[in-house]
């Protein structure tokens, strides 16, 4: 009997810390306009955010802390619907401006 082939694991670059912050998108294809929510959780290279509206795998978006203090173009990693109403995205900072929350070790 043949064994399968191991499967590698996906393994994030940096550990994602669960933290609330006020953020806005913008750059939904099917739903134009800004959207304020929050994310559930952060890192240096990018957030886990609730959105009402679906975003496209690989997407661009705007991104951008309500305080004004962070921005980033940024990229959908995935879109997974949530309980009752919206989705969970995965975004990945790409061309930061200003301090975000959490800072990279590197």
């Amino acid at each position: 009997m043949k064994k399968d082939a191991a499967i590698p694991m996906f393994r994030r670059r940096e550990s994602r810390i669960p933290m609330e912050i006020p953020v806005v998108l913008e750059g939904n294809r099917q739903l134009p306009g800004s959207e304020a929510t929050f994310t559930e959780n952060v890192s240096a290279n990018g957030a886990r955010v609730v959105s009402m509206r679906p975003w496209d795998k690989g997407a661009r978006v705007k991104f951008a802390s309500r305080t004004g203090e962070f921005r980033s173009d940024a990229r959908v990693a995935y879109c997974q619907p949530i309980r009752g109403e919206g989705y969970a995205i995965g975004v990945e900072f790409l061309e930061v401006q200003g301090r975000w929350v959490v800072q990279s070790a590197n």
